[in-house]
């Protein structure tokens, strides 16, 4: 018995020491740099201010794309001359956004009405797992549509990609707000 005694003595002796606490959950700190904009004049019939960050590639005639390489995302911008066609234009920008629904959470619509300016359009936030988080389209409703859509270079993993895709949205509002048409 008593060497029980001195057995669980030792033991309790020896498994004294620092309480082991799990370590808290860290929280990803992504940094982007602040925004600063210049406007992005060409022989286009438009033009509107841009990120400095983004890297400009000229596709078709007055299309581009918006390279953000460290955030591995582009947005399109698709430019087409309106010809009598404005109700076709307006019904494929829409559909764009809405065959996303599948996979999105949510599709919110934010109107955009410039009438200075002579703009007007829809801003598409697009919630959930989906290929685009946002889409966008501009018109004089006369001579000029303009369609835009972000796509991330990764498969969609909206937790992951959200503090990025809210860095772009705000540009994307930012070309909203000071496209002017020529």
């Amino acid at each position: 018995m008593q060497k029980i005694f001195f057995i669980v003595l030792a033991l309790c002796l020896v498994s004294c020491g620092d309480e082991i606490l799990p370590k808290p959950k860290g929280q990803l700190r992504l940094e982007y740099p602040t925004a600063k904009y210049y406007e992005l004049s060409n022989d286009c019939p438009y033009v509107f201010e841009i990120n400095d960050v983004v890297k400009l590639k000229e596709k078709d005639t007055c299309s581009f794309e918006l390279h953000y390489p460290k955030m591995k995302a582009t947005v399109y911008l698709t430019y087409k001359k309106v010809d009598r066609d404005i109700e076709d234009l307006l019904r494929d920008a829409q559909k764009l956004t809405y065959d996303h629904v599948i996979k999105a959470d949510d599709i919110m619509e934010q109107p955009f009405i410039d009438k200075e300016k002579k703009v007007y359009g829809m801003f598409y936030e697009v919630g959930g797992n989906a290929a685009t988080n946002a889409q966008f389209y501009l018109t004089d409703s006369t001579k000029h549509f303009m369609v835009g859509s972000l796509y991330f270079y990764a498969k969609p993993n909206y937790d992951s990609i959200l503090p990025a895709a809210s860095y772009i949205k705000n540009d994307i509002r930012k070309i909203m707000e000071t496209v002017k048409w020529k």
